[in-house]
């Protein structure tokens, strides 16, 4: 349902724009035979309308151009027509390529209205027929049109929302311009003041809502389309104000070829909207328009710098040596601004550059700029913050991002900005060592950087390096501060465990036995005399516990310590351990090879070598299936302890239970190896198998404590 209804809201949409554009066409053209009419006949030669295209002239003045009222007329026809052409082709394509989009589809209606409404031809062609209230009320659609079009361009939504309400009471006033007519309510009535000051509030807030839409969407092809429109607005709204200035001088009225110069000239300025609008809207290969704006601004400012600066020299010398129309002082004038065209235009493109490029001609004052900023205060995250902030600013960047390589793994440290182009990466390299990435974002689509851009971006790469080294280090203090506070709370909590679990063996077992002993002791005391039998079963049964406790005993200080550690060392206990699995019945072969001298091990490092040894031997017997195998030991450049523990076995299961025989467990290991600053590896082997291998450091002949 939701699908029919959006569908028949947009074949009504569909259905007025083609009957609106094919009744303003028809208009149009039935207007241009009356209008030709017109305009030989009443406007060449004598005062007809304020709206006449040109203002009268004589048959001799157009006798000098080979023009008689018929020509002159019908170039002023041609022009216009021209102009309305050129907007209902650009409506045509828009229509045709964008029939199921509501913005094309506003586009075209404002693009048809505009077009025709803009010249005189309908207006003057209508005048005092049936149909003169249609050209006011086509103009009225257009501009509601056009002003809807450029609040909602480009994705639909008004941005910012307040802009409904502004542009409501706008409309709302149209329509009572164009439903009472020839009333204090018709625009026409209104001074020229307020009516002035009706469009200008609707083409501030229009002008508004795309620099505020501009900054905020995240797309790069809707920023394009945004400057697209912006600029060929921009360019037909100023070009007409000045070029229409050209049309009260006093000076053209001599000349009657000149309006048709300036009619040509002007309506080509206005025919820059379509332009930009049609390649706004089709987005097929949409070039970027930056240096475009960069290359108008330059040239407008320069022309008219020029024509400003010659004027005010020869009014100046003109009035200076009292002379009119001198060929020394235009000479003179001439040579002046030749001189300075160069240094102008340089200048001027310094500037522009600036402002869409950046600083990037000036690196010592962005330098000083990042120098009186990093004096300040700041902790690491904020100094590279300030560093990214510098770079996206100098070079008008869309994004900055600083990334620092920390143990073999890059990690984004800081950005500003958001990522709209290609991204581009440069390598931060201090004495020798590569610590990071700079990434930063293009400008535009397929922007290829500067000289001076990338002698800029060097330049603050070279200032980077040390900061990023101070900041990876600061990083690498604060990691290792962390993870040595984690290895105490470890040491601590399994410190803790091992006491409460010896608390609870002295406590809930060892004590009590001793009290029972205690009291067998009194008794027999008692029957020593009295009954000798009794005295000599409490005795052996004395004896019995007495074993039991000091077994107990004996496997509280095997969990402690493995007592063949102390008997036999490292080597013999492993070796003991390996004979007793050969005479159980398991079918293993198991090989050992040990280096041929042995260091002094710590403590620490012989029980976490024996305890990885054994649990990894546990493990190849219980899950492996193997037929073989091989324990190797050995010392590594005289303070490494290297254990190897390899079998041909199916290799382990990927989740293998604790062994409930005081093992240690796969876990267990690692923690156990990184505890003393080692690293451990399990891995399955291809030819089949599994290889457990740990890597402990130690001091030797010093005990780790």
């Amino acid at each position: 349902m939701v699908r029919k209804r959006k569908d028949l809201k947009l074949l009504l949409l569909q259905s007025f724009v083609f009957l609106f554009s094919v009744f303003t066409i028809v208009f149009l053209l039935n207007n241009i035979p009356h209008y030709y009419e017109i305009l030989r006949s009443e406007c060449v030669l004598d005062t007809c309308s304020s709206l006449a295209p040109a203002p009268p002239t004589t048959l001799e003045k157009l006798a000098v151009y080979h023009l008689t009222p018929d020509t002159y007329s019908l170039w002023f026809v041609i022009i216009e027509s021209t102009l309305a052409l050129l907007f209902y082709l650009a409506a045509l394509i828009i229509f045709l390529k964008n029939k199921l989009d509501g913005m094309g589809l506003l586009a075209a209606i404002a693009l048809v209205a505009y077009g025709t409404t803009f010249t005189s031809l309908v207006y003057m062609g209508s005048e005092g027929g049936v149909m003169a209230w249609a050209p006011e009320t086509i103009a009225a659609i257009g501009r509601m049109s056009l002003f809807l079009f450029l609040l909602l361009f480009p994705n639909g939504r008004l941005v910012p929302r307040w802009t409904l309400f502004v542009f409501v009471p706008f409309c709302v006033i149209q329509f009572i311009s164009l439903l009472m007519p020839s009333s204090r309510f018709e625009l026409l009535k209104w001074p020229d003041s307020a009516r002035l000051l009706y469009y200008l509030l609707m083409i501030s807030v229009t002008i508004f809502s795309q620099i505020f839409r501009y900054r905020r969407v995240s797309g790069s092809v809707e920023q394009q389309q945004t400057k697209w429109v912006v600029y060929g607005v921009a360019i037909s709204f100023i070009g007409s104000i000045i070029l229409s200035g050209f049309f009260v001088y006093p000076m053209f009225a001599e000349n009657p070829v000149s309006y048709i110069y300036l009619s040509a000239l002007l309506y080509a300025v206005v025919a820059i909207i379509p332009l930009t609008l049609g390649q706004a809207i089709l987005r097929r290969r949409l070039w970027d328009i930056d240096p475009l704006v960069n290359r108008t601004i330059l040239y407008g400012v320069l022309s008219l710098s020029i024509i400003l600066l010659y004027t005010g020299l020869v009014m100046y010398l003109s009035s200076l040596f009292k002379t009119e129309g001198s060929f020394i002082i235009s000479l003179i004038s001439t040579a002046v601004v030749a001189v300075l065209f160069s240094p102008l235009k340089e200048r001027l493109q310094r500037i522009l550059n600036r402002l869409m490029k950046g600083r990037h001609d000036d690196p010592y004052s962005v330098l000083k700029e990042l120098g009186d900023q990093l004096s300040q205060p700041l902790a690491p995250e904020e100094v590279l913050q300030v560093v990214a902030g510098t770079v996206k600013g100098a070079l008008r960047l869309p994004f900055v991002g600083i990334s620092i390589r920390m143990n073999g793994e890059e990690k984004l440290a800081a950005s500003s900005g958001d990522t709209i182009y290609d991204e581009h990466y440069f390598f931060i390299v201090h004495g020798g060592e590569e610590l990071g990435i700079l990434t930063v974002s293009s400008r535009s689509h397929e922007e290829v950087f500067t000289a001076e851009d990338l002698r800029l971006m060097d330049v603050m790469l070279r200032q980077t390096g040390p900061i990023l080294q101070t900041v990876k280090m600061t990083w690498g203090m604060q990691t290792l501060a962390s993870d040595l506070q984690v290895s105490r709370e470890r040491l601590v909590l399994a410190r803790e465990e091992e006491r409460l679990q010896i608390r609870r063996n002295l406590h809930d077992d060892l004590a009590p036995k001793l009290l029972s002993l205690s009291f067998n002791v009194a008794a027999a005391e008692q029957y020593v005399k009295k009954n000798p039998d009794k005295t000599l079963e409490l005795l052996g049964d004395l004896r019995n516990v007495i074993r039991t406790t000091v077994s107990e005993i004996r496997t509280m200080v095997h969990d402690l310590r493995p007592p063949t550690l102390d008997e036999f060392g490292l080597i013999g206990s492993i070796q003991a351990r390996i004979d007793e699995m050969k005479k159980s019945s398991v079918p293993l072969m198991v090989s050992f090879s040990v280096p041929d001298h042995m260091p002094l091990l710590p403590a620490a490092v012989e029980v976490a070598a024996y305890r990885i040894i054994t649990e990894a031997l546990v493990n190849v017997v219980k899950h492996a299936k193997a037929a073989k195998c091989t324990v190797l030991i050995r010392v590594i450049s005289e303070k490494d302890l290297e254990i190897e523990v390899i079998d041909d076995g199916i290799g382990l299961p990927s989740h293998i239970k604790p062994s409930g025989s005081g093992g240690i467990g796969l876990k267990s290991i690692r923690e156990r190896t990184s505890e003393l600053g080692g690293h451990c590896s399990i891995e399955k082997i291809d030819t089949g198998g599994t290889r457990v291998k740990a890597l402990l450091p130690f001091l030797q002949g010093e005990e780790i404590t």
